[in-house]
This record gives structure tokens, sequence and C-alpha cells, in this order.
């Protein structure tokens, strides 16, 4: 196990707000990268044949980078300006990471 510590929150867009949604979505993201550096790595992700939907992949060194990033206040600024662009909460789910590549830790020995 790597000890980090990842989230996907999947956002319902309200329609005809996307375009506003991305790009609040590529601010917050900005501001994660450049303030946060218990940041891994984070993403906004389309899906398939779901126009409305997004979600974030955010993976952090450990839990406790994570309730750093949920304590800034660009994470509570990002919500309120999200609140009239989404239909409602996001769906979070919270992930322990088992395996990583390309430039994240990887476990050397998968029995630990």
């Amino acid at each position: 196990m790597t000890g980090q510590y990842a989230v996907a929150a999947r956002f319902e867009l309200v329609d005809g707000r996307a375009e506003e949604f991305d790009a609040l979505a590529g601010w917050r993201i900005g501001q994660a990268a450049a303030n946060e550096p218990g940041l891994v790595g984070y993403a906004v992700h389309r899906v398939d044949g779901e126009p409305l939907v997004r979600v974030f992949y955010e993976i952090y060194r450990d839990e406790a980078a994570f309730r750093e990033h949920r304590a800034t206040a660009q994470t509570a600024e990002f919500g309120r300006r999200a609140a009239g662009l989404v239909q409602g909460p996001p769906r979070i789910e919270f992930l322990n990471v088992l395996y990583s590549a390309n430039g994240l830790a990887v476990a050397a020995d998968p029995a630990r």
C-alpha cells in the first residue's frame, strides 16, 4: 500500500452551466496545485455519454493532506461558486490507493 489517500467526487451539472463549471474546476485545480504541497494529483473528467457529469479524481500524500485541502479558503470558495452550477452535492467516494504508476508512489511489496 502506498499510504496515499484518494477521493473521487461526481458532480451532476445544471443544464446549460457546464462551461462555467469547467472554468471553475480549472481555477480550483490551479489553486490546489499552487498552494497544497500534500497534493499528488488532481484531474477533472468528463464522462462519456453523460454530458452533464464531471468526476474529480484527487490523490493526496495522506489523509491529513486531504483534510488540509478541505480546510482551505479555495475549497470553500469553490463550493460557494459551484452551488448554482450543480444539481446538488457531489457523490464522494474515499479511496485508499493500493498501487499507482507514472510518477506516483508505488508499493515495493504488495504484502505490506
